[in-house]
Order: C-alpha cells, then structure tokens, then sequence
C-alpha cells in the first residue's frame, strides 16, 4: 500500500488544498492529511479541532483518505505513518523555491527514506491561500468561490471571534 503524507495549517482549508487532496487520493493507495500547528503564525482562525473536524466531514465518504493532528516535524509524522512521500502543492515559483529547499532537509533528516511529490492545484484554485480567505472574509465578502460551503458557514459563524482576536494581537 502507498501511503502519502499532505501536510498543512489548513486554516482554513481551501478548494486548492482539497483539489491536491483529491488528485493524490486518485494517485496513492491511502493519503493522511496531516493538519499542522504553523509556528510562524501565531494567531489561527481554527483551533486543530475545529479543522479536524471540518476536513474529516469533508471526506467522511473518501475511504482512502485519513485526517490526523500531526505534531513535530512533518518528516516525522510521515515516518511515524509508514509514509513514502509528503504531497506539497504549488502556485507560483516562491512556492517551488521555499518547497526545493524543504524537500532537501527532509530528505536528509529523514535519511533518504522520504521524498517530496509536488502537485499543481487545478488553474482556477492557484492563486488561492488561506490567508487570502481570511483577508477577503474579514472585509464581508463572499469566499464562496475559494472555499467549501461547509467551511463558509463555518468561517461565518466564528467571524466574529476571530477579528475581535486580531485588534488584541
């Protein structure tokens, strides 16, 4: 059995992380998307659970995908999965230069047992990030083209909370 890893913060998750989702659940016999704490951002729209939560809802009906909380590095929760590769999507060249350099480093720390595939999200889901989401959701427009209806609704009813957090941080 060929089992991916597909790392991410995933908050929120969009229709280009679920277009990856998808096109590696066609190519691999099991993918586990691994929902990740991101160090650098210190303030998340959802907590892990709530994340969890929303993307195994999204592919409860997906017998080959399985949603986990990693924690650590993501070689690691590949190792630890029994994981020949980390899945990683790309949008633009920044993108292909920051993923060049941690596909290295996760080949060497994880002594030349993990290699890095990297996906292109379908044409209309490129320019997509979370951040972007939550940028354009905060100013009350529609992000119904960027996200999952399930995790508009989501986004909408927590709204509220998050951009009283924001003007505390």
């Amino acid at each position: 059995m060929t089992k991916v890893l597909y790392p991410g913060s995933f908050d929120p998750i969009t229709k280009g992380h679920m277009n990856i989702i998808e096109q590696a659940s066609i190519l691999f016999d099991e993918v586990i998307v691994a929902i990740m704490q991101n160090s650098y951002k210190h303030l998340s729209f959802f907590t892990l659970e709530e994340r969890l939560e929303i993307i195994k809802h999204l592919y409860q009906r997906m017998n080959n995908i399985k949603v986990i909380i990693g924690t650590g590095a993501a070689v690691d929760v590949a190792l630890q999965n029994e994981c020949l590769a980390i899945i990683r999507g790309l949008r633009s060249l920044s993108d292909y230069d920051y993923e060049v350099q941690m596909q290295q480093i996760n080949k060497d720390i994880s002594n030349n047992q993990v290699n890095t595939i990297c996906l292109f999200a379908d044409k209309d889901y490129q320019f997509i990030s979370s951040s972007m989401v939550k940028e354009v959701s905060s100013l009350g427009k529609d992000i119904s083209s960027y996200v999952d209806p399930l995790v508009q609704k989501r986004m909408l009813l927590k709204k509220g909370d998050y951009n009283e957090r924001r003007k505390i941080n």
